[in-house]
């Protein structure tokens, strides 16, 4: 216990005095929210993918991996996709826009682009942020409060509200820059825990004829790539939901405000193969690690869940105790925090961003000094912080047995929902209107809640849609509205400039 709170300790200090150091990089607004845009590649690139893939990468991933088997590479194959495509199609010519427009939120962004007269698509973008973003945030600090409690048997509260304040305090003292460099250290740690756990295991494991025998011992399903079920359908639906999973990065605000930051077009480039081999690496190794805790943990006949916790939210500290003397499981827990905490400091600074910048600057007080609303945005910050975490209690008190897992999802599928299809027709239609733009979002937002409530709980083809899940048909519905009411209510002024390429 001691070794472990002291790489706990040393984890801290070194978070801790990153924001020292960046704080001294923080003296505008553009500064607080955008690191002045002047962040190199591999700061972006490892703060981008450390961002997007939050606790659900070790904790939420590994157990999908010993639920579902071998389809779980679904997952690895359209988060694969969703980054590439993001960096090779749309990041360039996102920097290009958002640095014409010198737009330090995605709000900001929007306004610009279309061109807007009215604050409408402005309060709408940020208070879709605002919603989602909270709902995230509680999410990792429901998760942080898990780790802390199978990893350390620190009580959940008290787990919780540490993760909270470590957070809070480099972020409220750096802002952007100590995200950004934070996340830089925490997705370092991240891709090269994960890599190098699933090879110590494999070597560690008496694991006889292979992956492929021992999963077909306990049960032959899990071997099939296809989907488990005997109903086609059904497979192609989980199929589906597992691989849309990668469309939330193509426009969600948390990846796509660390584009605006990167220092210049060049980088992006240079940063696109950081991304897709740490999310290539990662994300197959995640799986990996869930399949062979289900070989060394169950067998035939046995109920996963019953063992490995729900969703196999276990999975990690179950193997890692195992296999791993106490001084890595001591800095895999770290690595465990690293993921949390590198999605909660960027959302914060998002939420803050949309509440300080979008409502309180651009719409009741454009008159205010940079330093007042620098001042202004780190009380915000810490204001949503803990709505999040007064959330992620109440659920804990409320729904002990609650899958968190997919509370992460709906909320990131949410903000991808939401954001998504406004930011691709954006930069690639010129037809695309405001009008188009607002009843996207709308329709981004409202479907989540729709799919997630109402259709899924059909008796009909509710079980396909929870196979689905949200994000994939709500996605969808957002392209179809927007284009639809784009060429009802096309722009009065189409834009003179080339789309960038």
């Amino acid at each position: 216990m001691v070794t472990k709170l002291i790489i706990l300790a040393i984890y801290v200090s070194i978070l801790f005095f990153i924001g020292i150091l960046a704080s001294r990089r923080v003296k505008s607004m553009s500064d607080y929210y955008v690191g002045g845009k002047k962040m190199g590649f591999w700061a972006v690139a490892f703060s981008a993918r450390a961002t997007g893939e939050s606790g659900w990468l070790l904790i939420g991933l590994t157990g999908m991996g010993a639920m579902a088997g071998y389809s779980g590479y679904w997952v690895v194959l359209g988060e694969l996709l969703g980054v590439f495509i993001s960096w090779q199609f749309m990041a360039k010519r996102f920097k290009i826009r958002s640095d014409k427009f010198k737009a330090i939120t995605i709000p900001d962004y929007l306004q610009s682009h279309f061109k807007s007269s009215t604050n409408t698509l402005r309060i709408i973008s940020a208070s879709v942020l605002v919603v989602f973003v909270v709902i995230y945030v509680a999410s990792q600090m429901d998760v942080t409060g898990i780790a802390f409690e199978s990893m350390l048997d620190i009580d959940y509260r008290i787990g919780a509200l540490i993760g909270f304040c470590i957070v809070l305090i480099y972020i409220f003292v750096g802002g952007f820059v100590a995200a950004v460099w934070s996340d830089m250290f925490q997705g370092i740690l991240m891709f090269f825990g994960l890599v190098l756990l699933p090879i110590v295991v494999w070597f560690s494991m008496d694991h006889g004829a292979g992956i492929t025998v021992g999963l077909n011992a306990i049960d032959p399903t899990l071997t099939q790539i296809m989907g488990r079920s005997d109903d086609w359908l059904m497979n192609l639906f989980t199929i589906l939901g597992f691989s849309m999973i990668g469309l939330g990065f193509l426009g969600s605000p948390q990846v796509y405000v660390r584009f605006m930051s990167i220092d210049s077009v060049k980088e992006i480039d240079k940063g696109k193969w950081i991304a897709l081999l740490f999310t290539l690496l990662t994300d197959a190794a995640a799986v990996t690690i869930g399949i062979l805790a289900r070989i060394y943990f169950t067998s035939e006949g046995q109920d996963p869940e019953a063992i490995l916790g729900n969703g196999g939210e276990d999975v990690l500290s179950m193997i890692t105790n195992e296999f791993l003397p106490t001084i890595l499981v001591a800095i895999f827990i770290a690595i465990v925090l690293s993921a949390i905490m590198s999605t909660i400091d960027s959302l914060l600074i998002l939420a803050s961003s949309a509440i300080t910048r979008d409502f309180y600057q651009k719409i009741f007080r454009p008159d205010l000094k940079d330093e007042d609303l620098t001042k202004f945005s780190r009380m915000v910050t810490v204001a949503m912080a803990l709505v999040a975490l007064g959330i992620a209690i109440l659920l804990y008190n409320l729904y002990p047995d609650r899958q968190i897992f997919w509370i992460m999802i709906f909320g990131w599928s949410g903000i991808a929902a939401t954001f998504c299809p406004v930011i691709i027709l954006s930069l690639f239609w010129k037809g695309y209107s405001e009008k188009g733009a607002i009843a996207s979002m709308i329709t981004g937002f409202l479907s989540v809640i729709l799919f997630k409530f109402v259709i899924s709980n059909l008796e009909s083809v509710g079980a396909y849609f929870v196979e689905l899940d949200v994000l994939a048909p709500s996605f969808a519905l957002a392209m179809i509205v927007g284009y639809v009411v784009s060429k009802i209510y096309p722009p009065k002024n189409n834009p003179k400039e080339e789309i960038p390429t």
